[in-house]
């Protein structure tokens, strides 16, 4: 099949490359010219696992091309696929202004009986609103209209493309609906199960699956924040709740409120869809709220583990969303380390892969290539991003090169007695503080050098394991 995919972004760039592997011929465009440019050198502008390698295979094969000619490839495609951005619009909604250009822009070249898809996350009743915007210009309706929402999870999206829990297709006709079934037919033919419904259903499906993914989360960060009043151990209550299979592990971590390009965004659209039709979603519109608190709350208690130090400086360990990803939008990160900037905190930071987009947005914090160089005459240490080289840091050198003595682990990586055997006051979410077993290196006058010693053989990771 021809294909089309519009957007070479996150979603649009991996589904490209991944619909190119199912066997069809994949045209992605892109309005960025500069992007494009890089993709035809072999460049690929986002950091997501396995996709270099799938893009550069489906290259050389012939299945898969860029161009910024958005109607030229709509002209030739027999399906399109809409996976442009869709930002917070007024009052939390999804905003269509691309989604609406590209519809304008196909509409007079794509050929009859095209199948349109919309892949972008967009509001309940897009699918039927674009369909009117094409018609209107095309003077026609010789064209079928489908929702097709992702489940791609930054981080694992190639993964998650040829493994999906199931494929949505949403049709109001059953023409279309066949044509994108064959579009899947190599993974619906290994069992991947299909669901086909309208497409109102579908802008729903993919709304109410992150909003109650997103609720998991808060949830659980809430039950963290009892368990350390309690006296009581998140791990423990995680373990026992997930084993129930109505229930399930996954989503179930404690962590410093969620970011990224999908659950503050779908989580606020979804409660703006209640309010649009008159039906308020006040689980939704709480956890919007909590969420941003709760990032708040992190920086606050970093800041009380300071006890007002004068002068103090804090190494910020990971500021992309979560592991495995450049993305940081929405990120705790970009909470927190502002607000320790303007309590008057120095700011150092790392980061294995978001170091430049972080850096666009976040100003005076002096960056490093590793976190042993980041935490270098620190008092306290704070982990944010839940990167899998920050399990395993070399305590002992962190110890020796720290100024202080205090580790702010806000995704619980560590066993909390081992890390206070080592010298260190522990705090993680949702269990006890652990002060430190064994006194740690003298402190270091603020004013006092740090010479650190070759890390050469510390087992830095420069990039996480895979």
């Amino acid at each position: 099949m021809q294909v089309a995919v519009i957007g070479a972004g996150y979603v649009g760039l991996t589904t490209a490359a991944c619909v190119a592997e199912l066997g069809h011929t994949v045209t992605c465009v892109d309005v960025d010219i500069s992007k494009i440019a890089m993709l035809d050198e072999g460049n690929v502008p986002i950091r997501e696992t396995g996709l270099d390698a799938l893009i550069d295979r489906n290259r050389a094969s012939g299945r898969l091309q860029f161009t910024t000619d958005v109607a030229k490839a709509a002209a030739r495609a027999e399906a399109v696929l809409i996976a442009v951005g869709t930002p917070r619009g007024a009052g939390g909604d999804a905003d269509l202004t691309h989604v609406k250009a590209v519809a304008r822009e196909i509409a007079r070249a794509i050929r009859p009986k095209t199948v349109v898809t919309i892949k972008s996350t967009v509001a309940v009743g897009t699918a039927r609103l674009i369909r009117e915007v094409i018609a209107e210009r095309r003077r026609g309706l010789d064209f079928w209209i489908t929702s097709n929402p992702e489940f791609l999870r930054e981080g694992s999206a190639v993964r998650d493309f040829f493994e999906p829990d199931r494929i949505v297709i949403g049709a109001d006709d059953p023409e279309p609906a066949a044509r994108l079934t064959e579009l899947y037919r190599p993974l619906i033919d290994q069992g991947v199960p299909l669901v086909v419904t309208s497409t109102v259903n579908a802008e729903l499906i993919k709304y109410t699956a992150n909003a109650f993914l997103a609720l998991k989360v808060g949830f659980i960060n809430d039950v963290a924040d009892l368990c350390e009043e309690a006296e009581a151990d998140i791990n423990a209550v995680v373990k026992g709740v997930g084993l129930d299979r109505r229930i399930g592990p996954q989503f179930l971590s404690p962590g410093p409120g969620f970011g990224g390009s999908c659950f503050p965004k779908d989580t606020e659209a979804f409660a703006a869809a209640g309010r649009k039709f008159s039906c308020p979603q006040p689980l939704i519109e709480t956890l919007v709220t909590r969420n941003q608190t709760r990032k708040h709350q992190m920086a606050k208690r970093i800041l009380a583990e300071l006890h007002g130090l004068s002068h103090a400086r804090v190494a910020v360990l990971g500021v992309a969303f979560k592991a495995d990803t450049d993305d940081v939008r929405d990120s705790a990160a970009l909470t927190i380390i502002p607000i320790l900037k303007a309590a008057g905190v120095s700011v150092r930071a790392f980061d294995p892969w978001a170091r430049a987009n972080a850096s666009r947005i976040v100003k005076d914090v002096a960056w490093h290539d590793d976190p042993y160089a980041a935490c270098s005459g620190v008092d306290l240490v704070a982990i944010l991003t839940e990167w899998e080289m920050f399990r395993t840091l070399d305590l002992s050198l962190l110890a020796r090169h720290m100024r202080g003595s205090t580790i702010f682990d806000c995704r619980n990586l560590m066993d909390p007695h081992h890390v206070a055997s080592q010298g260190f006051r522990y705090v993680s979410l949702g269990r006890p503080a652990v002060p430190r077993v064994a006194p740690a290196t003298a402190a270091k006058p603020a004013g006092e050098r740090v010479h650190l010693p070759t890390l050469r053989g510390a087992a830095v990771a420069r990039r996480p394991v895979r």
